[in-house]
């Protein structure tokens, strides 16, 4: 009997060892669980007692690449500034160029203008000094005309010289050189040569009465002026 109740105790003892065993493990589990529900939770005073070790790990990973993104950030920056740099430079060299060209062009602009000013001076100083030389043969052909006799106006003589000189002053007149009207005119001493004074009843004081030789325009310009007589 005695050795029945030894083993009957013994079974007891390994039954409530394992049942303890049971239960520690179990409030390990719990006492565990709990732990780690501390840590996830805001605000709990289980926060205080979690380790800190895997969040430093990962705040080193992301200060790593920010490091590198404001590298890359000031390496932008800098070869944007440089190619800005670059771009003011070249538009300051284009003004400069442009402004050089147009300076040119208008220089080319006065030149050519001048040129054309200057060769058509030089032209019409060319062609006064032409007219003024073929103004005494029209005037030699007036006289001839005129010193004609009355018998021997209607003579092929006669006919031949009044036809060149019609001519003559047609070709004048094509190349712009008009006489200037004299007889009954005003005195103006831009287009008259007063030689002497007369007395006319026909006309007032200070008008031509006489003209003794002809004068004549180029191009509104005088190229001989009228040698006349005024009334006084």
């Amino acid at each position: 009997m005695e050795e029945e109740r030894i083993d009957l105790q013994e079974n007891i003892s390994e039954e409530s060892g394992d049942t303890q065993e049971e239960l520690t493990g179990e409030e390990t589990q719990v006492q565990a669980a709990d732990a780690a529900d501390g840590c996830g939770a805001e605000g709990s005073e289980a926060e205080d007692g979690c380790e800190d070790v895997p969040a430093e790990e990962g705040d080193s990973k992301e200060e790593a690449p920010s490091e590198k993104e404001e590298k890359q950030d000031k390496k932008l920056f800098k070869k944007k500034a440089k190619t800005d740099k670059k771009q003011e430079a070249l538009k300051e060299k284009i003004d400069e160029l442009e402004d050089k060209v147009k300076r040119q062009m208008a220089e080319f602009d006065n030149f050519r203008k001048r040129t054309e000013k200057e060769k058509s001076a030089m032209f019409e100083t060319g062609a006064k000094s032409v007219i003024e030389k073929i103004l005494p043969v029209v005037d030699n052909f007036e006289r001839g005309l005129a010193a004609i006799p009355e018998q021997e106006k209607g003579s092929a003589f006669a006919e031949g010289m009044e036809m060149i000189y019609k001519q003559l002053l047609t070709e004048l007149e094509k190349m712009e050189v008009k006489p200037i009207p004299a007889v009954g005119e005003e005195f103006n001493p831009e287009f008259h040569n007063a030689v002497m004074q007369v007395e006319s009843e026909e006309f007032e004081s200070g008008v031509i009465a006489q003209e003794l030789l002809k004068g004549y325009t180029y191009r509104d310009s005088v190229v001989r002026h009228s040698m006349v007589a005024v009334v006084s």
